[in-house]
């Protein structure tokens, strides 16, 4: 195999093409934790990317040129295609080499045959050593590799495993170099980036969008757009693009919310309208199922090919976005909704046919609750109902609540007479949420049987003490569960980690947050936590809120952060427990004062929250929402959320929740002075309070009284009623301290300092102690937001004690960075790229402001033969013949930044 000057410069317009970079997007998304010079990257001399089609890796590729051309590293960009055969592929490596290096002599020996190669490997061989010899650090990277033909993988290898010290490789395929890169991997010299790294995270699509549509799209529509294209770069490309073309871009979200419908359509037809007939029919058939596996697909299609079909699917096509347990995969949702709106077109005889194969596969498999909705679509309804009565107790305590809920809908009454089993399920997912009253019907019938044994006594115990935990009758749900305290049946594992649930939250209540982690730590959760997880998580939040109560921020986020993204990846972002976490950890991140993770917490869960969250959570929840909104400076906001949250207390009829909407409003208009406003709010909330019986409630009215007292000392502080305001606080701060609220306990203590330097004019003491226990403990939010003078003062100790450690200010959290766009008039500057000497980049950036050379050389101070000699040079490693030539070829390959 040899190669002349000819060979080469009849290949040269082609090859310029494989070696010049694509545009980047105008929206370019630098991703911090996808950055090449994030650890996991840095030091790694090969890089894969493999992903199905629209993960994004091209712009991942482009992100990371402009990285490392800001970091003044040579970059040589190789588009690879199906004609790339060995000697195709050495010409497109040394051109590569020529074009991103500035080197245009490089590779003339290997392609002129001095180095003739013998063996089909000694051409990379050559290319190896020369790039060894030269006098920088390169980057190669090498794009669409599983276009190259069958000896592309073997070629490339042999690259990944000979590379000299000096050479990086970054590779992007969709398939096939598993096996070439794990020894790499292993040893640490490679690294490999898959689909889930590339999806975007809900902070990335709301940077994203905000940096494209401004204030327009709050978060709550940002992560509405995420949940709905799952992060799927492009998804969110589609969905961006169809937002661009209307005035107001939620009219596009509101119509993606529908299951099907003509813009969804009309975003998803683009991916699948180029496939062939054949495999439009597949995806449609097997778009029946919610996950689809090789011999599931093959027993809904009748295709003996069905598995060589799916995995080419996957392969080539962005329809998959999920892979999960080896062979299963899943259709996007997008995709999906648009193939199921095809398939109800289908004649009903063939989709009863088609849930019937469904229903067949997936029973023997094991897959009973997917089995018995298919079998209740076919309208073999008694198997439906027999495959849910095995499987739907299971799935209750596993998490799938709506699963339930929905075969509620289907299930006739005699049906649940007969199934005691079935109707127990239909208490437990029936308490867990606002559903009170009907949970408790449920537990009636059950007990109404004679036959109902010890075991489901304690089971029916423990389920309407949790329906009347959501119902926020907190002494009522302690004397349920108290007969069963001591002495507990034997039960399954899962009902043993409810019980120790239950302890906690009682422990809770009577103001013993270490005692509810102590009882929970206690029980080992082994394989436990794989089979129920869900009740485990339900432990593991009690814990997150006891160091939440307490004040102890650091601990609540060590606990409740990677319990979040557990139950993320289970149960789903908008499940009931999901949320519930979310509102808690964004509460303790709101106090650290990083307002903008809180709101990414929060974005499009608080309807969740309303309809399936415990009155603790609804309460912390909405009361987040409104600091976050009032410290973005949206006051109307803020009480917007408050009413909402007075309106959800009346339709729910749990008064604590009005009362801390009330008492949430009093503590706003207070830090502006309107004495009437608060003194109507706190009226009310003394009428609500009245018309309670304390007699049976004390537990849950002691919480009460502890809104109400703060009520009164913020209307009293407004009204500047000092002694009054003093005597309201003392009456909080017990309550504070016999419930074990550390964080309240701080508020209330620089509300007191506040008032004792208003009557004596020593409160400073105090105040720098409130400051220093809200630093210590991640709380300075709790100290400002309790009121706006407190700001101010705080502000001024910072001022005047700028080292004094309760001086120190609140870190806000780190934002997503983005790529800036060019600011008009700036012009085009220079990368640093090592391939150029300073003098040549400087000139690069004076030709792009058009100056002639006599020009040139007086901003530069040098003669204009010295100009020339630098142009010359230009014009050589740029391969161009003109001026604007070397601008427009320097802009192409990144050398020049800011250009449109």
């Amino acid at each position: 195999m040899s190669f002349t000057p000819n060979d080469n410069d009849t290949h040269v317009p082609e090859l310029l093409l494989k070696t010049t970079p694509p545009r980047a997007p105008a929206y370019l998304l630098a991703r911090p934790r996808l950055s090449s010079a994030d650890p996991a990257l840095k030091d790694r001399q090969i890089t894969v990317v493999q992903a199905p089609a629209g993960f994004g890796k091209t712009s991942l590729l482009a992100q990371w040129r402009r990285e490392y051309l800001m970091r003044g590293t040579a970059v040589a960009w190789l588009s690879a295609d199906e004609r790339d055969d060995p000697r195709r592929l050495l010409l497109g490596l040394v051109h590569a080499i020529r074009v991103g290096c500035a080197r245009p002599q490089f590779g003339r020996f290997v392609l002129e045959g001095v180095m003739a190669p013998v063996r089909e490997l000694d051409g990379l061989t050559a290319w190896l050593a020369e790039i060894a010899q030269l006098s920088l650090d390169v980057v190669l990277i090498v794009d669409e590799i599983d276009r190259l033909p069958a000896t592309g993988v073997e070629q490339l290898s042999y690259l990944f495993h000979n590379a000299p010290p000096n050479l990086q490789i970054v590779a992007a395929t969709r398939r096939g170099l598993e096996l070439a890169i794990t020894d790499l991997v292993a040893y640490g010299q490679g690294a490999a980036v898959g689909p889930e790294v590339l999806r975007f995270r809900l902070d990335e699509t709301i940077s994203l969008i905000g940096s494209r549509f401004g204030a327009r799209m709050d978060a709550d529509n940002c992560a509405r757009v995420h949940e709905y294209t799952d992060g799927w770069p492009l998804g969110l490309q589609l969905a961006l693009a169809a937002m661009d073309r209307v005035t107001d871009p939620r009219e596009v979200i509101n119509a993606m919310s529908g299951r099907s419908g003509t813009l969804r359509d009309h975003l998803v037809s683009g991916l699948i309208s180029t496939l062939s007939e054949e495999d439009g029919v597949f995806l449609t058939r097997v778009s029946i199922a919610d996950a689809v596996h090789p011999d599931l697909c093959a027993a809904l299609t009748n295709d003996p090919h069905a598995a060589e079909r799916l995995a080419r699917l996957v392969r080539e096509t962005p329809c998959f976005t999920t892979a999960e347990n080896g062979a299963w995969c899943r259709l996007h949702g997008l995709v999906r909704d648009t193939l199921r709106g095809r398939l109800a077109h289908l004649p009903a005889t063939e989709q009863t046919e088609l849930h019937v194969r469904a229903t067949t596969w997936l029973a023997q498999h094991g897959m009973l609750e997917e089995a018995a909705r298919h079998a209740h679509a076919a309208g073999q309804h008694q198997m439906a109902y027999e495959l849910a009565e095995r499987c739907l107790h299971d799935a209750v305590t596993q998490g799938h609540l709506d699963a339930m809920l929905d075969w509620l809908q289907l299930l006739p009454e005699q049906e649940l007479e007969r199934r005691p089993r079935l109707r127990l399920a239909a208490a437990w997912a029936l308490a867990l949420g606002v559903h009170h009253g009907e949970a408790q019907q449920q537990v009636a019938h059950i007990l109404a049987n004679p036959e109902a044994d010890t075991a489901l006594r304690y089971e029916c115990a423990l389920i309407t003490s949790a329906a009347a935990f959501y119902s926020d009758e907190i002494d009522r749900s302690i004397e349920i569960f108290e007969p069963w305290v001591e002495s507990p049946p034997d039960s399954p594992g899962w009902l043993v980690q409810a019980h120790a649930n239950r302890l906690a939250s009682r422990a809770m209540f009577h103001g013993e947050p270490a005692q509810a982690r102590r009882i929970l730590q206690s029980i080992p959760r082994g394989d436990l936590e794989k089979r129920t997880g869900f009740i485990v998580r339900w432990g593991d939040l009690s814990v997150g809120q006891s160091y939440f109560s307490e004040g102890k921020m650091g601990l609540a986020e060590e606990t409740l952060r990677p319990a979040l993204e557990s139950a993320e990846a289970d149960l789903g972002r908008r499940h009931p427990l999901t949320c519930m976490f979310a509102a808690t950890l964004a509460a303790v991140v709101y106090g650290a004062d990083r307002i903008d993770d809180a709101a990414a917490l929060l974005a499009n869960r608080l309807d969740v929250l309303e309809h399936a969250g415990t009155p603790e959570t609804v309460i912390t929840g909405y009361r987040t929402a409104a600091c976050v909104a009032a410290a973005q400076g949206l006051a109307h906001r803020a009480l917007d959320l408050l009413d909402t949250l007075y309106t959800i207390g009346s339709e729910r009829r749990l008064p604590r929740l009005c009362v801390a909407s009330i008492g949430e409003q009093v503590r706003i208009h207070a830090g502006r002075y309107r004495v009437e406003t608060c003194d109507a709010l706190v009226h009310r909330i003394d009428e609500i309070v009245a018309s309670s019986d304390v007699s049976k409630a004390p537990l849950w009215h002691r919480s009460i009284a502890l809104l109400q007292a703060l009520s009164h000392a913020n209307a009293a502080i407004a009204a500047r009623r000092w002694r009054q305001a003093h005597e309201a606080l003392g009456e909080a701060s017990e309550l504070a301290e016999a419930m074990k609220l550390g964080r309240v306990r701080i508020e209330i203590m620089a509300l007191r300092a506040l008032v004792i330097e208003q009557t004596e004019g020593n409160g400073r003491a105090l105040l720098l102690e409130a400051t220093n226990l809200a630093q210590t403990f991640n709380l300075m939010r709790t100290v400002v937001d309790a009121h706006p003078e407190l700001a101010n003062w705080v502000a001024r100790l910072n001022d005047e004690e700028p080292s004094d450690a309760s001086g120190t200010p609140a870190v806000r959290g780190q934002r997503v960075a983005r790529i800036p766009a060019q600011r008009a008039g700036e012009g085009l500057r220079a990368v640093p790229s090592t391939a150029f000497t300073p003098k040549e980049r400087e000139i690069m950036e004076l030709l792009a402001r058009n100056l002639s050379n006599k020009e040139i050389a007086l901003a530069m101070a040098i003669g204009e033969e010295t100009v020339k000699w630098h142009l010359k040079n230009l014009f050589r490693k740029l391969n161009a013949g003109t001026r604007k030539h070397v601008v427009h070829r320097a802009t192409a390959l990144g050398l020049l930044d800011g250009g449109d």
